[in-house]
């Protein structure tokens, strides 16, 4: 029995840099498969991580640029994009959309030539629409094509509401639900700190909730801004994703998972092991936030649909 532990990155930017930055240094896999189109720069990362081996306490076989290497691979992790395309004067995750739904289509075709049949982590903005569309060419179950989705959207929440209480944000339990951009939300209800709902100590203590929803919603353009990219958050929550499928660790997060009763991906709980999405979770929303997860949907929907279309 094979029991090495493989994992492909396609997409060496900023943000596959950075997850093969954490896997390596963490051990996370015995063999990493790297690609991308920039051939001088996938392979300047590989031997850049090879020198890093000396130091390192883990060793961590890698490839370059060798689809046919993902056969076996346990999980294959999207990062391509066009990340110039995000600086838009109005924030809008879609304005990759055009490129990303071209070329991940492009991608998934070879993954599926590959013969992959692991798990799919997908961070490729829009990460819904993309979600979908790789769920589509690839033929994968549903339940083995999963977006990294609002698992970074929560932590931002997280470390806005336990920065103002003076916590860590792993104290904080809770999700934003929906699409991974401008339609998604903080799902109060579900929110828990310090043992009791938010809300009980957002009154205590003079926390507006709405002033934190926007800061967990534009904590992403906030570090954009700064640097033209963002790139740890995001990585460290598809390498989350990767080590719970490859470990079987049957963790529950808000992933970008298939929801049969929106007929589209969004992010909602549910629970990740060694067979992708095991459980989905049922969540007791309030009427308001039932409304803004179906506004959601509806949305990435519309997208989805306008993608297929220019795709024809």
């Amino acid at each position: 029995m094979n029991m090495t532990r493989k994992v492909g990155i396609i997409g060496m930017g900023n943000v596959g840099a950075a997850a093969a930055h954490y896997i390596v240094a963490s051990g996370f896999a015995d063999e990493l498969v790297l690609i991308d189109k920039n051939e001088a720069k996938v392979k300047a990362d590989a031997l850049d991580f090879e020198d890093a081996m000396a130091n390192l306490l883990h060793h961590t076989e890698i490839t370059v640029n060798d689809y046919a290497a993902l056969a076996d691979a346990d999980v294959v992790i999207s990062a391509l994009g066009n990340i110039k395309l995000q600086d838009n004067a109005g924030d809008d995750r879609f304005a990759e959309l055009p490129f990303t739904r071209v070329e991940v289509r492009a991608v998934a075709e070879k993954i599926k030539a590959s013969g992959f049949h692991g798990k799919l982590v997908v961070i490729t903005n829009p990460v819904d629409v993309i979600t979908s569309i790789y769920q589509e060419v690839t033929g994968l179950p549903k339940n083995h094509v999963i977006g990294t989705g609002t698992l970074l959207d929560s932590a931002r929440m997280k470390r806005a509401v336990a920065s103002r209480l003076g916590l860590d944000p792993r104290s904080v339990t809770g999700y934003n639900l929906g699409e991974h951009g401008n339609s998604q939300f903080t799902a109060w209800s579900t929110v828990r700190v310090l043992g009791k709902p938010v809300t009980e100590i957002a009154a205590a203590r003079g926390l507006d909730l709405a002033e934190l929803d926007h800061e967990a919603k534009v904590g992403g353009h906030t570090v954009f801004r700064g640097k033209k990219y963002t790139n740890y958050g995001v990585s460290t929550s598809a390498v989350k994703l990767a080590v719970a499928i490859m470990s079987n660790s049957l963790t529950e997060m808000p992933v970008s998972n298939f929801r049969e009763e929106y007929g589209i991906y969004l992010s909602y709980p549910a629970v990740v092991g060694n067979d992708g999405v095991v459980e989905q979770l049922q969540l007791d929303l309030t009427p308001e936030e039932l409304e803004k997860l179906q506004a959601s949907a509806d949305f990435i929907k519309q997208k989805y649909a306008e993608s297929k279309e220019a795709l024809q």
